[in-house]
């Protein structure tokens, strides 16, 4: 099976919007903390996905956001979803309860610590280290252990981001 979705960092004072998953029933995303964002409706484009997600998820329009990369995420267990994944410093609007879990905005270098993918840390070291577009791809063994990594198509080591 093959998913499309958009997910989003919306950054204010050197903080990243955060979304703690807590409320979905079998939520691969369960008590992870994830941005904010979701799958495309029938014949959106990434940008329609993201804006559409940010405002049902937040409250927020952007009025600032840049398409960072493409993220493949291989889930072991026959899903791979293709992420749009893109950052955000405009945001306009009243902040809305999440019915998804609790929206928190966290220190950047805080968000490490948090309960998140192994393959996040690699494509959060990426946003803060280069401003080119880039393609990840994250394989996971299906009990979400992360087993591989690769930047642009070259192997990378799976928890440093490093090359």
């Amino acid at each position: 099976m093959v998913r499309l979705s958009t997910l989003c960092y919306i950054e204010k004072d050197d903080q990243y919007l955060m979304l703690h998953r807590t409320v979905k029933e079998n939520d691969i995303n369960k008590d992870k903390w994830i941005g904010v964002g979701g799958h495309f409706e029938e014949d959106e484009s990434p940008e329609e996905c993201l804006l559409r997600e940010v405002r049902e998820e937040t409250g927020y329009i952007l009025t600032s956001y840049r398409y960072r990369g493409i993220v493949t995420f291989v889930s072991g267990d026959g899903v791979t979803e293709y992420m749009s994944l893109f950052t955000a410093d405009g945001f306009a609007g009243q902040a809305i309860s999440c019915d998804e879990g609790e929206l928190l905005w966290v220190k950047k270098k805080d968000v490490p610590k948090l309960n998140i993918w192994e393959g996040d840390k690699i494509f959060f070291r990426l946003l803060e280290e280069t401003d080119r577009f880039f393609s990840l791809k994250l394989v996971y063994d299906g009990q979400g252990v992360l087993i591989s990594a690769a930047l642009d198509g070259k192997p990378i080591k799976p928890f440093t981001g490093e090359e």
